[in-house]
């Protein structure tokens, strides 16, 4: 798989759905698999970082302003570097903290 694929997607109403392709993807894995995943506030590398685990300059979608670029979660399968036999599943999470999905607290008297 060259270009990540879209593994869950925040849907319009604001429920997270699996993206059927991804499934197929990953049901076609006949090998050992070794997840890597990472979590963290937005606009703070980690899709550069995992695009650098995946040995590669392109693939996770960066930015080069404040807007969060990631939105779900996304994977990429590859052939394991150092594991022969192995498939390496790298998954890129939507940042946590953007201010522009935080919504309106309600006001309290």
């Amino acid at each position: 798989m060259d270009l990540p694929v879209c593994l869950i997607e925040n849907s319009a109403d604001g429920k997270m759905q699996v993206n059927a392709e991804a499934i197929n993807i990953l049901s076609q894995i006949t090998e050992p698999v070794v997840v890597v995943a990472i979590v963290g506030l937005y606009r703070t590398g980690k899709s550069y970082l995992m695009n650098k685990l995946a040995g590669s300059q392109k693939g996770f979608a960066l930015g080069a302003t404040v807007q969060a670029q990631t939105k779900g979660i996304w994977m990429r399968c590859l052939p394991h570097p150092t594991m022969a036999g192995h498939t390496l599943v790298v998954l890129d999470t939507e940042g946590l903290g953007d201010v522009e999905k935080v919504s309106q607290q309600p006001e309290v008297n």
